[in-house]
């Protein structure tokens, strides 16, 4: 099993210690956009970081990511 959502980042908060990246499901009319509002029309993520980690540095309010979710056997 297998999602594909696409996400944009909303904000960006740091606190001094760690990095805190929310994320909000795309809504669209047209294109892409209008096929992932269908299959997953509302949704979000947040996501804490360690400061230090690379990942505290992969993104940027309104950058779009993909979120793929599979399932764990």
């Amino acid at each position: 099993m297998s999602v594909k959502a696409k996400f944009q980042c909303i904000s960006i908060t740091d606190n001094g210690y760690n990095i805190k990246a929310d994320f909000s499901a795309v809504y669209g009319t047209s294109g892409e956009n209008a096929d992932f509002t269908k299959a997953t029309p509302s949704g979000t993520i947040s996501m804490w970081m360690d400061k230090d980690a690379p990942a505290s540095k992969s993104f940027k309010p309104l950058d779009y990511i993909y979120v793929v979710f599979e399932e764990v056997e």
